[in-house]
């Protein structure tokens, strides 16, 4: 993914699903997981990067409901956000989350505090881009970049044998089939950090 271009990589809940992958998050500054994970769990929550001479701040948080414990995301993002406000005023804050409230919820709770609040998890792409009353750019979920065939993802029979009998082998990636690329473009101002559009993209039949 850094070769094809990618600045820097945000996570979530699957982020430790390959164990040795700790050692490589302890010595990353592109790969972050969610900062709200215990204190004593392997990477960081928060980075940088420089992009065209500006540094951008980014942020991954995971949400409560419906997903894995962790601590409150409301509690530890003050003091995150303004450690990399420090730093620069362009933010970028990556909410793993389950429940769509939740996310709305934080991206009013960072509203005129950071340049973008984005959801991930869903592997659903959401309608509702819209800058905020603050000037912060807000979608809450981004979507799934990848098959389009199967259940987000993965292959259809073992979600269906799941879903019907309450049992069924380990799912696997889908890896046949036309493809779909999700995300979104935000257009920043880099000395104010607020956000002045917000452009939704989602491609499909990607061969």
């Amino acid at each position: 993914m850094f070769a094809s271009g990618v600045d820097f990589i945000t996570s979530g809940n699957h982020i430790f699903d390959k164990r040795d992958f700790g050692e490589y998050l302890e010595n990353s500054n592109r790969v972050i997981r969610p900062a709200n994970y215990p204190p004593a769990v392997p990477g960081r929550g928060a980075g940088t990067f420089a992009a065209n001479g500006v540094t951008v701040g980014v942020l991954n948080l995971m949400g409560r409901t419906f997903m894995p414990p962790v601590d409150d995301p409301f509690r530890c993002v003050d003091a995150l956000v303004a450690d990399l406000h420090a730093r620069t005023p362009v933010v970028i804050v990556d909410v793993h989350a389950e429940a769509t409230s939740e996310k709305v919820a934080l991206g009013r709770y960072l509203d005129g505090r950071v340049s973008c609040v984005y959801g991930t998890h869903t592997h659903v792409q959401t309608a509702d881009e819209q800058i905020l009353p603050g000037g912060t750019a807000y979608i809450s979920d981004l979507g799934m970049t990848g098959p389009m065939e199967g259940v987000i993802g993965m292959e259809s029979k073992a979600v269906l044998d799941r879903f019907v009998t309450g049992f069924s082998d380990r799912f696997t990636v889908q890896k046949s089939g036309e493809k779909q690329f999700c995300g979104a473009v935000v257009q920043i101002d880099p000395v104010s950090g607020k956000a002045g559009e917000i452009k939704r993209i989602f491609l499909r039949g990607i061969a």
